[in-house]
């Protein structure tokens, strides 16, 4: 697969690392190559009729205004992101039930090849974006966390795999050929306190299939020492200077992931870096 058609949604408010996130988005994009559409929504909220007086007739049509404007700084840090580089780029918007955002977004992300998620730390409506995304779009997602914005790459040099041996490790990585490809160095890496036989030949046999498509990755295990597996992996892409995490979303039970959290779940709420993942 190649990457040659990316979606990026526009929701929420105008603030700083927001604005900051879609243009790194858009420089992801031009270094792939790709052509990027956006799609700014407007949450289309009903308002039961009141009677205005003449004093505050100018302050509720100031809030709309204000309220539009939101959706409009968004389209136009877009544009403006995408005259400074070369690449091809189209953008809509609308204005749709709040109920409704999520599952509109993800419909639209079924007609690319990838999506770019601007993500808030720890920012409920943004893990709902993003769930259904996964569970509704069928396409990866590449997470930009904003938190981290000004010191993440559009050029993923050094990319990492979280591999588990899960079927959804395995399409994440058939998923991300087009990222391991392009990568200076690639790093396998399985958390787990013991390093089996079963472990090692997994990741050899990841390796092994990974150096017929050009791709040539080292394999190692990190020690969990009793912390959350999501953790582990943050802290590892950190200290080895990790531009990008590739993996596998939800390999245990969805209803455990969402009631007692898990993998999936740490890295959506606190993305270490880029994440690109696949259901």
């Amino acid at each position: 697969m190649t990457i040659k058609d990316v979606f990026l949604p526009l929701v929420g408010q105008p603030r700083g690392p927001a604005l900051a996130a879609i243009e790194k988005c858009v420089a992801v994009a031009a270094d792939l190559g790709a052509r990027i559409t956006a799609l700014a929504l407007e949450e289309d909220v009903f308002v039961r009729p009141k009677v205005v007086l003449p004093d505050d007739s100018d302050a509720a049509e100031a809030k709309g205004l204000l309220e539009a404007s939101d959706m409009q700084h968004l389209l136009n840090a877009f544009a403006h992101a995408t005259s400074r580089v070369n690449i091809r780029a189209q953008s809509r918007s609308a204005k749709v039930p709040a109920d409704q955002v999520a599952s509109v977004l993800a419909e639209h992300a079924r007609f690319s090849d990838l999506t770019l998620v601007p993500v808030k730390l720890h920012d409920s409506r943004t893990e709902h974006i993003i769930e259904t995304f996964l569970f509704e779009s069928g396409r990866p997602l590449l997470l930009c966390p904003e938190q981290h914005v000004d010191e993440l790459r559009p050029e993923f040099e050094s990319v990492m795999i979280a591999w588990d041996h899960s079927a959804r490790a395995a399409r994440a990585v058939g998923d991300a050929l087009p990222l391991l490809q392009a990568a200076a160095s690639v790093r396998v890496v399985t958390v787990a306190d013991d390093k089996s036989d079963a472990i090692v030949q997994s990741g050899t046999a990841l390796i092994d299939h990974l150096r017929e498509h050009g791709v040539y990755a080292s394999f190692e295990t990190a020690k969990g020492n009793g912390s959350s597996i999501g953790k582990v992996l943050g802290s590892w892409a950190n200290s080895h200077a990790i531009d990008a995490i590739v993996m596998g979303a939800y390999h245990h039970s969805r209803l455990n992931e969402i009631v007692w959290g898990g993998v999936t779940k740490t890295v959506i709420g606190e993305p270490p870096c880029w994440v690109m993942i696949s259901y």
